[in-house]
């Protein structure tokens, strides 16, 4: 089976726009047409000028303007089609990139979250398909056209041109300058506006401890400094641009009085025709009229561009899977060999030569102090991190061999902070598969024994959880999560903290569900604080520091590195003995 979410470039807008090669050639023929076209009105008021008014023939002019209306029409509809299709090449662009933006969202967290932080793959092809559907490409496709017009204006007479090609030389330093004094201005806006929004949502997640320890007034500072530092760039580059359009549109009607004013003069010297003031007037100020519309959008230019190259240094850091072959389903063994564990973006390990392996039907209890490494190697078990050294095994392959949508069937996680997602029970225990069995739903929660929970709510497995599952107690949460990691009977089932928020009832299911995992031939491994998440595995590791101190049989294993916690009879408490730090 061929990942075909693999074979995605890391670099598609070449691939995309290479495709739409076709279709920026009929923009590139439309455009010539309607730039032809523009000349209608010149040449309609020319004739007007020089043949109408002088013959007085209304025959002539029912027959000028019955033709300029044609060939109106045919401007108008030739500058929809191109506009129709830059929005297609926009929407191609889109389809074509947005999974890869999804995956980001989701492979940046995991794989480099410092870059994740100054990352906005979302926003960023936002603001190019804005910019590819807005009215700046047809200026830059515009643009071109420019020496077209000037050189008609020669046509008709050599100092029309001149006015005219003076006027076009300093609209283009206008819009040189244009780029140069706008480029940082957006730049830092964009980055105030990220950092921004991430303090916002930052503030969302945490609102509870926010208001309770009131941190809300000095957040509310900070945020309010980051917000002005955004405000005064995006004005910084509001100002620079709409001064510029601004100054390029008083030069753009300046320039068409001087081109009356030597059309005059020319006609005073009977150098030019009247028709020709008109006429010239008309194409210069269209000949001028993409630069104007280029420097007004110069601002959506440089911040598409921006884009472009943030988001495609935000998916080159992620690498490319190759397509793989699915394997048969473990069912056997799972080796871990001397892994060493450094998290993405850091450089010291968190995990040094942790060495094990365990048969189907094994259950492993891992147990540790605070920051002994226990949920990293929960993280590193399951894929989310890569062994800096050494290998992890399912029957003699290493999970990278699997397609990772065929992994995630073989693989059952339980994270020790349980998140929801916006949907129904059913819906979370399936983990989202669209064509989720309603058999296969239920006896997930049957083995996590939360059933009976479920349909006593009022929609049963169509309860909504809400976001982060805001509806359910953390209790409830834990048990559908345990469901979900159970879902369709995975191989290897690593939960962590499972029963941080479990009552007596609770920790009995966790028992019967972790049994049940070893019955069926499964491997559950378990990383525990309370001992009553031992009861089921036969297996216990012990780690510190980031070391492995004791691997063996449950009882072997606790009665070196356990004593009782005084005044907590619940609790058990880690020490390291000579006999433990020597097995």
């Amino acid at each position: 089976m061929r990942d075909i979410s693999s074979t995605k470039s890391t670099n598609q807008f070449k691939g995309v726009f290479a495709g739409c090669m076709i279709a920026f050639v009929g923009i590139g023929l439309l455009s010539a047409v309607v730039n032809i076209l523009y000349l209608t009105g010149s040449l309609f008021m020319m004739e007007v000028y020089d043949r109408v008014l002088p013959s007085r023939s209304l025959p002539t002019l029912a027959a000028l303007l019955a033709i300029v209306a044609v060939l109106y029409s045919f401007q108008g509809l030739f500058d929809a089609l191109r506009g129709r299709l830059l929005v297609r090449i926009a929407d191609r662009l889109d389809l074509a990139i947005s999974p890869r933006v999804y995956d980001a969202i989701l492979g940046l967290q995991l794989q480099a979250p410092m870059s994740a932080r100054y990352a906005q793959p979302l926003r960023d092809l936002d603001a190019i398909r804005s910019f590819l559907s807005g009215n700046g490409p047809t200026a830059l496709f515009d643009l071109p056209w420019l020496p077209f017009y000037i050189a008609i204006c020669f046509a008709f007479h050599f100092w029309l041109g001149v006015t005219a090609l003076g006027g076009a030389i300093v609209l283009a330093a206008i819009t040189l300058l244009t780029e140069l004094v706008s480029k940082r201005p957006v730049e830092e806006a964009a980055k105030h506006s990220s950092k921004r929004s991430r303090m916002a949502e930052s503030a969302r997640r945490n609102a509870d401890v926010i208001s309770v320890l009131g941190m809300g007034p000095h957040l509310r500072r900070r945020w309010q400094d980051e917000n002005r530092a955004f405000t005064r760039e995006q004005r910084r580059a509001s100002d620079i641009a709409s001064g510029f359009s601004v100054f390029s549109k008083v030069l753009r009607m300046l320039l068409q009085s001087g081109i009356l004013a030597v059309g005059a003069w020319l006609v005073i010297n009977q150098q030019a025709t009247p028709g020709i003031i008109i006429a010239g007037s008309i194409l210069s100020a269209r000949a001028l009229a993409p630069v104007d519309l280029a420097i007004a959008n110069w601002k959506g230019f440089i911040a598409a561009r921006q884009s472009r190259v943030r988001l495609q240094k935000t998916l080159s850091l992620l690498p490319e899977m190759q397509g793989r072959m699915d394997l048969p389903a473990p069912k056997a063994m799972l080796s871990v060999e001397r892994i060493t564990a450094v998290p993405p973006e850091t450089s010291e390990s968190v995990l040094q030569d942790i060495v094990f392996s365990l048969e189907a039907g094994t259950g492993l209890g891992v147990i540790g102090a605070s920051g002994s490494g226990k949920s990293s190697l929960a993280r590193i078990l399951v894929g989310i991190w890569k062994p800096a050294r050494g290998a992890i095994r399912l029957d003699g392959a290493t999970p990278d061999q699997w397609p990772a949508a065929a992994l995630a069937r073989h693989i059952g996680y339980m994270p020790q902070a349980i998140e929801l997602l916006d949907g129904t029970i059913a819906e979370n225990i399936a983990s989202f598969e669209p064509d989720a069995q309603a058999d296969d739903v239920i006896a997930a929660a049957r083995a996590a024994r939360v059933h009976d929970l479920i349909v006593s709510l009022p929609d049963g497995y169509s309860t909504e959880v809400g976001e982060n599952g805001r509806a359910l107690s953390a209790g409830q949460k834990q048990r559908i999560a345990l469901a979900r990691a159970l879902y369709r009977d995975p191989f290897l089932v690593i939960l962590d903290e499972p029963n941080s928020n479990l009552d007596s009832e609770g920790e009995e299911a966790l028992t019967a569900a972790i049994l049940g995992i070893r019955e069926r031939g499964g491997i559950a491994i378990v990383i525990a604080h309370r001992p009553s998440a031992l009861i089921a595995v036969d297996k216990v590791l012990m780690l510190a520091a980031g070391k492995q101190q004791a691997f063996g049989p449950k009882d072997e294993v606790l009665s070196k590195v356990l004593r009782q916690a005084p005044g907590n009879p619940g609790a058990l408490k880690v020490v390291q003995t000579a006999e433990a730090a020597k097995a």
